[in-house]
């Protein structure tokens, strides 16, 4: 169906890959993988024709139809939600408009011919309207808006009114409305909540057509795909599995070059000092000309360079109180621009002990993010009170962490401005322990990705000697290797943690403990995120 044949792209004057070539069939659900500028956007914006500075093919049925979702959703404004999805499919919107044509077309007198003639134009133009869905594409969109988390009554609200990650989720429903040959996603979990995360897993392995995506998110990323593209060292390689299957067999097979590196490095050796030896005794001229021409034919075996990855550690924080903290009765109203309140949540108590590890779990607009700005003073509750523990330092990560970056400081002093008291070697270290090496440290700020930025942050909070994290999405914009090295550092953290994240495979590994806010309560379950889900789930 999509035939990647013999690609080759070279970007800023690097070699993204060279020779790829793959397929994807029919129905297939296929996951690309590979670190942050390694090309995986760019193969899909040639694949659906943005890009077409590549060697090689990109080659589909010329009928396919194809949908693609990118995180540039563009201006969305002047149209209600449903409106922007159901006139997202340009196809169904002619063919809907030419019926509405032939409709005033029939009322006009003609002759019988005249008349035969345009209902069998009129046919042909249902036919295919109803093969494209447009019949019902209106309770499709409805559908389908609901499951990504946006209520029936925000349907007919415009799009404009709508903050960036709503307006994705909205871009997000008119691709999936298309019911397409093949989607080509990039990044479609990013900025959406457990709900609908889950909402978009089951819809996409019910779905009949392909899907060809990349995503952060390792269970999302398993539980959909059953094949998986790598891209890394200039090459694409498929692997008939899920994610875990990959990584398995990604291991298999570089296990498996180091030994035939490692026998032809012994038969090199011996080929090579044979011809040292001998090279200037006549008596074995041929021999060692022989073996010299066998050195020019042999295909040499190069071992991958091992991929970067943050490593650090964390230094042993110094010692709270027992109790981090105590908050009770907690409650928090928003005042809209009309001058109404909306209640967030009201009621909420708890205790945080030190050393918890806690995962605050909720339905979307349960609270969870509003929780954590009360209890790290960012926000002033409405009513009710919390009490953060003696000689308790806490670290904050928001989802909008970005916004106290400077954009106009280099990448060094960004650090240096939040670590004034550290060594210009600490820096150093610890910046190149999260990738920032060479001229890296001189970027600006604004200039970097996403993943570049939060990356930095934490550089600076995991190094601020806090004995309390509270994290709010901190895995947004890292990719799988950089999520599993933080979650490994965060396991060994002497401290006490309370994270909302909608990364299951974080939560899994992280939680010891689960607060659920729950219709103005938290619920406490006193296990980890399986023992939570254990629960939840049999009620």
């Amino acid at each position: 169906m999509l035939n990647i044949s013999n690609v080759s792209k070279i970007q800023g004057g690097e070699v993204l890959y060279s020779g790829a070539t793959f397929q994807i069939n029919p129905g297939e659900k296929v996951g690309l993988v590979g670190p942050n500028g390694s090309g995986k956007s760019t193969l899909f914006r040639m694949i659906i024709g943005e890009d077409k500075n590549f060697e090689g093919q990109v080659s589909f049925p010329e009928k396919l139809r194809l949908a693609y979702f990118s995180q540039n959703v563009g201006e969305m404004k002047g149209r209600s939600a449903l409106q922007e999805v159901v006139e997202g499919d340009e196809k169904i919107k002619i063919l809907s408009q030419k019926l509405k044509e032939f409709e005033v077309k029939l009322c006009e007198p003609m002759s019988d011919e005249e008349m035969n003639n345009v209902l069998m134009k009129m046919g042909e133009v249902q036919t295919e309207f109803e093969k494209r869905g447009g019949y019902d594409i209106e309770t499709r969109a409805e559908e389908v808006l609901t499951g990504l988390g946006i209520a029936p009554e925000d349907h007919h609200k415009d799009c404009g009114e709508f903050s960036g990650g709503w307006k994705m989720r909205i871009a997000l429903a008119k691709v999936l409305v298309l019911s397409p040959d093949l989607i080509v996603m990039d990044e479609p979990t990013n900025y959406l909540d457990m709900e609908t995360i889950l909402w978009l897993e089951n819809w996409l392995q019910t779905f009949s057509g392909a899907i060809f995506m990349t995503t952060h998110d390792r269970d999302f990323m398993n539980n959909v795909c059953k094949k998986i593209v790598d891209i890394s060292n200039r090459k694409m390689t498929s692997y008939s599995g899920n994610y875990d299957f990959y990584l398995k067999e990604k291991k298999i097979r570089l296990d498996q070059l180091k030994a035939e590196f490692a026998r032809q490095q012994e038969m090199l050796s011996k080929e090579e000092d044979f011809i040292a030896k001998f090279k200037a005794r006549a008596s074995h001229a041929a021999q060692v000309q022989s073996r010299v021409k066998k050195l020019e034919k042999i295909d040499r075996i190069e071992l991958p360079p091992e991929d970067d990855v943050m490593s650090f550690d964390f230094q042993s924080p110094p010692r709270g109180g027992d109790d981090v903290v105590v908050f009770k009765n907690l409650g928090k109203e928003w005042s809209k621009p009309s001058g109404e309140t909306h209640s967030v949540f009201k009621g909420l108590s708890g205790t945080i002990k030190r050393l918890d590890k806690i995962a605050l779990v909720g339905v979307n607009g349960a609270g969870k993010s509003t929780l954590l700005k009360v209890i790290c003073d960012r926000t002033e509750q409405t009513e009710g009170e919390y009490k953060v523990g003696p000689s308790i330092k806490v670290g904050y990560f928001s989802q909008y962490s970005f916004d106290v970056l400077n954009p106009e400081n280099a990448v060094y002093d960004e650090l240096r401005d939040n670590l004034p008291e550290a060594s210009d070697g600490f820096l150093r270290n610890l910046l190149a322990a999260f990738l920032f090496k060479g001229d890296d440290v001189k970027k600006k700020v604004k200039h970097l990705s996403g993943g570049e930025k939060s990356r930095l942050i934490m550089a600076s909070l995991l190094s601020q000697n806090n004995n309390f994290l509270v994290l709010d999405e901190p895995t947004n914009h890292l990719d799988i290797a950089s999520r599993d090295i933080l979650l490994s550092a965060l396991k060994g953290f002497d401290g006490t943690i309370l994270i909302v994240s909608h990364d299951r495979h974080f939560l899994h590994g992280l939680a010891e403990k689960v607060y659920e806010i729950d219709k103005g309560e938290i619920r406490v379950y006193p296990g980890n995120y399986d023992y939570y889900l254990n629960k939840t789930t049999s009620l």
